[in-house]
């Protein structure tokens, strides 16, 4: 459960964020006043089932934002030939599709018609992190659901192989800065990546070098363990950081030591600027969960979709 240290965060953040665009921290105060504790009912029983569930309602948010922005278009069925968002190569391992079910039932059934699938993603994301430790914070709501899915655009959300430069492309292109993206990455303090996710970085990695030689040696050794060249278990993989089951500022510590699972993650100690920050978040967990609530509200902001969906996995 989250500390008292990070319930008290809350009020530093919620006194450096503007909700901005066109959301609303008050959106239902009338047409469905209990939506958030409906939401957090939701996500608090299939965690106590389920200890990967925070970690995946977090990433089915942030894959859902990069991809025509937080509309729940990840949330929808793929048609016939159709292939939706959930069916692209990104998102196949994304689970717990369920959890967003069960609060949008519990939610027709308090208020009909009201609650966006969009909104309750956004604020499932929320509970997730804040049931595994982290910070919370409010979350503006409004949003309206997508109703266009395409497994093709998945490809648009950013690769645990993308250096720095590829990174930073990305998220520019969603309006969001540098700080947002070493904010963000520190979700990677939660959840579980099979070995495709890196093992490019432990077999001939490049025509000098058979490991990656930004990886700590003795953390290259155990991955290759874990996933060896020829590797045949299917679900073979490690937890993204495996020091630590709660969110934290872990994560930062470990790139720091060389022990970064993605590309991506190494990377962000490639510039003087990316890597200020990571030793900024590295040594205080409170400047870390200031950011990572600020930066979440800013990506939660983007949005483009035109219904209330009465089922989340098919439009109206």
């Amino acid at each position: 459960m989250a500390t008292m240290a990070a319930f008290l965060n809350l009020v530093i953040i919620l006194s450096v964020v503007s909700t901005g665009n066109s959301l609303s921290l008050n959106h239902y105060e009338n047409s469905c006043p209990k939506v958030e504790c409906i939401v957090a009912k939701a996500v608090k029983d299939a965690t106590a089932k389920d200890k990967t569930v925070p970690a995946a309602l977090l990433r089915m948010h942030f894959h859902d934002c990069f991809v025509r922005g937080c509309d729940a278009s990840v949330l929808l069925n793929s048609k016939g030939n159709s292939k939706a968002e959930k069916d692209g190569p990104p998102n196949v391992s994304l689970h717990a599709f369920y959890v967003i079910d069960a609060a949008k039932k519990a939610l027709e059934a308090a208020c009909p018609g009201v609650v966006s699938c969009a909104d309750i993603l956004a604020l499932a994301a929320r509970d997730a992190v804040f049931l595994s430790g982290g910070p919370t914070w409010d979350v503006p709501k409004g949003r309206k659901d997508g109703r266009t899915s395409k497994a093709s655009e998945t490809i648009q959300l950013p690769a645990p192989t993308f250096n720095l430069s590829q990174l930073r492309q990305s998220f520019s292109q969603r309006g969001l800065s540098g700080e947002d993206l070493v904010a963000l990455s520190g979700g990677h303090t939660l959840g579980f990546s099979h070995c495709s996710s890196f093992k490019s970085r432990l077999h001939s990695f490049n025509a000098t070098h058979d490991v990656d030689p930004s990886l700590n040696p003795s953390f290259a050794a155990k991955l290759k363990s874990i996933c060896p060249l020829k590797n045949q278990a299917k679900n073979a993989g490690t937890t993204m950081d495996p020091s630590s089951a709660t969110f934290d500022n872990t994560y930062y510590r470990l790139i720091l030591q060389n022990k970064g699972l993605f590309s991506s993650d190494q990377a962000l100690l490639d510039n003087p600027d990316t890597k200020n920050l990571v030793t900024k978040f590295a040594t205080s967990q409170k400047a870390f969960y200031q950011a990572f609530a600020k930066s979440m509200i800013k990506m939660s902001n983007i949005n483009g979709g035109q219904e209330v969906r009465k089922d989340c996995r098919v439009i109206n």
